[in-house]
């Protein structure tokens, strides 16, 4: 079930890993990538209640 709040992208959210909560999460999306100009990239996903509590915006969704 859709909660009017969220939006397709949270429907379409693999299941995944949460960095900032540290935990399994169904609703990850990508936040950013860290290392791409200096080496391997690492890149860091947060679920939704992080994103909401925390203000973050997912990858491309960022000014």
């Amino acid at each position: 079930m859709m909660h009017s709040k969220e939006t397709t992208a949270d429907q379409e959210a693999a299941p995944g890993w949460c960095h900032w909560h540290d935990g399994p999460s169904g609703t990850a999306l990508l936040i950013d990538v860290i290392g791409e100009d200096s080496g391997p990239a690492f890149s860091r996903y947060a679920c939704k209640p992080c994103r909401e509590q925390r203000g973050l915006q997912p990858e491309g969704a960022q000014p």
